[in-house]
């Protein structure tokens, strides 16, 4: 292996009187593609600005190769200068080349720097640390504001650079296409795998559960311990005393591990009644603010408990639809009929809830009193918070206090204390953290009301879409069956190429003939569909099986590799079902769509 250009070595680091990080190593080979992961508050951001020799750590070393280049990006960019070329070149880029990289950005040299949107923000901000050509780049939350095929623009600017790369990000798709490394930041230290994020959340389960075991003989042995003391360790004093120690060693160790328990979030998402069958059903809707055109004769109907994803570039008039379908702005032609008792909740990506002056408390007890109504049932706001991870003392605190992943959290309990039938979330999963990611999706998959989804998140949209509403940004929406994926395979072509492969004046999508459309689903659909009618028939069985096995109390102390060998083969069946129904529900739609369009 090829030694590091850039290194840290036992790095500790205090926050006040919380330690951040307690001996870390990390290092960056040339070329190297790796990733940073743990959860809100870990620290992660302040890791990337100690090695981005930002700040100094308390202790440890920074090892950095002569004439090594860094650039980062951070999580919040501030864009200055004149023009985006100014703001480009303020790191030392030729013009030449931060030009370019504008361009390939899809954005305008020439722009102003104020008044940019967050996507621009974003992308500028990419712009000038590619454009530096460093020897090592640094990315905090990369793909925040960043639509869809932006991301995929980015994701073909890393495979061309030459840098070493470290990238915080939430992103799992992002992740899966651009990491071969993973760094996990967890209790105050850095572990590394040396292997691509796919890989990442089998190897974190295998150490959960080995430290889960290490946890259960360390409470065995201060049990046995603890009454070899009560039955007289006075009598044995200078025998025994380096027993004792141990002893208060072992208990020391369970109170620090105790204490660095991660919490969990307890999210709750309750439907406020049962809404009609039909929610909202719209009509040739066309909208258009002076000569840009949002939307062109679309229709869609959207029923009880569907999960509709809208996807599109930045400026493509996302928001907007979703306020066209809810009756919030009306359409230049066509009309909208929503249904009967729709109780509706918005979480905007904006964040307009949140006053930065206002506290947590103030935020989640607007009406004051130290009462939450959560869903119909009052809940000490103390408690209520600590279900979204906020402690009594950041109660207090004012919102402009708060991380981007906590101020999104705040949004959700905000909204989730309401029940609503209808759950819009725009940009819901910026900022938060895979732990929280994983949960929004299980109460999410679990909500018995209607979702719509506006997200750039792809593995979010494939885990939860019924249906993906994409919009090209020249009037023209189509609706596809399934998430993302489904979408781009059955709409090619649809968004045209990511922006940094796209010439600047290419014609329109909407200019490209469209595809014949099959009559029928193709043999290789056919025989697809076949298979996955078997395997939904048979894996309930072998789930049901390996889950009986797994019930036996003692098998994990009797044999932990076949527990671990019944729990790996539990996760990959149920996966395999839930994969194989999503993918029949999608094939039987388009079969279904086919024969009706003959």
């Amino acid at each position: 292996m090829r030694a590091p250009i850039l290194a840290l070595k036992d790095v500790r680091l205090a926050d006040g009187p919380r330690m951040l990080f307690d001996g870390v190593d990390l290092g960056l080979e040339p070329r190297v593609r790796a990733c940073l992961v743990g959860r809100n508050g870990a620290g992660k951001s302040t890791l990337m600005r100690i090695i981005a020799g930002q700040i100094d750590a308390d202790s440890g070393e920074r090892v950095v190769t002569p004439g090594t280049r860094i650039s980062m990006v951070p999580q919040e960019p501030e864009i200055a200068g004149g023009t985006l070329l100014d703001y480009a070149t303020g790191g030392g880029a030729p013009g030449h080349r931060a030009e370019a990289e504008l361009q390939a950005f899809g954005l305008d040299p020439a722009k102003p720097a104020q008044g940019l949107s967050g996507g621009e923000t974003r992308r500028a901000a990419l712009a000038r640390a590619f454009a530096e050509d460093p020897d090592v780049l640094l990315l905090d939350e990369p793909t925040n504001h960043l639509d869809i095929l932006a991301i995929e623009t980015l994701e073909q600017a890393i495979a061309d650079c030459r840098a070493a790369m470290l990238i915080v990000s939430h992103d799992r798709a992002f992740l899966e296409r651009v990491t071969g490394r993973c760094f996990w930041l967890e209790h105050r230290q850095v572990r590394r795998l040396d292997r691509g994020f796919s890989e990442f959340d089998g190897w974190v389960e295998k150490i959960e559960a080995q430290e889960a075991e290490e946890a259960r003989r360390l409470d065995k042995q201060i049990e046995r311990e603890q009454h070899w003391l009560a039955r007289g360790v006075t009598a044995r004093r200078a025998r025994n005393e380096g027993r004792r120690r141990r002893l208060i060693a072992m208990r020391q160790a369970k109170a620090e591990r105790l204490k660095e328990a991660r919490g969990s979030l307890n999210m709750g998402l309750a439907s406020s009644g049962v809404s009609g069958q039909r929610v909202v059903e719209a009509k040739g809707l066309a909208k258009a603010f002076g000569e840009r055109v949002i939307l062109k004769g679309f229709s869609t109907r959207i029923l009880r408990g569907d999960r509709v994803a809208v996807v599109g570039p930045n400026g493509a008039g996302k928001t907007t639809l979703v306020k066209l379908l809810l009756g919030e702005i009306a359409p230049d032609t066509g009309e909208v009929k929503l249904g009967t008792n729709l109780s509706v909740s918005y979480i905007d990506q904006a964040r307009a809830g949140l006053k930065e002056e206002m506290t947590v408390r103030d935020v989640l007890t607007p009406h004051g009193g130290d009462q939450v109504m959560v869903r119909g049932q009052p809940k000490h706001v103390n408690a209520y918070a600590k279900d979204f991870l906020f402690t009594d003392l950041q109660l207090r605190q004012p919102v402009k206090s708060l991380s981007g992943g906590e101020r999104n959290r705040l949004l959700l309990a905000q909204a989730l204390a309401n029940p609503a039938n209808v759950m819009v979330l725009d940009e819901p999963t910026n900022d938060l953290d895979m732990d929280t990611l994983d949960l929004l999706e299980d109460l999410l998959a679990d909500y018995d009301g209607t979702l719509i989804l506006v997200s750039h998140d792809r593995d979010f949209i494939d885990r939860l879409a019924s249906s993906t509403i994409g919009l090209d940004g020249t009037g023209r929406a189509v609706e596809t069956p399934g998430g993302w994926q489904d979408f781009i395979e059955q709409n090619p072509g649809f968004f045209g190429k990511p922006a940094r492969a796209e010439p600047p004046k290419a014609a329109p999508a909407a200019s490209r003939p469209a595809a014949q459309a099959p009559a029928k689903l193709s043999y290789k659909e056919q025989r697809r569909l076949a298979e996955l009618d078997a395997l939904i028939h048979d894996l309930p069985g072998k789930i049901a099986t390996l889950e009986k096995a797994l019930a036996d109390p003692e098998l994990y102390g009797r044999d932990p590799a076949s527990f671990d060998r019944f729990t790996r083969a539990l996760q990959a069946a149920q996966a395999q079902l839930s994969a194989a129904e999503e993918e029949w529900l999608a094939l039987e739609e388009r079969r279904e769509a086919l024969e009706a369009g003959r």
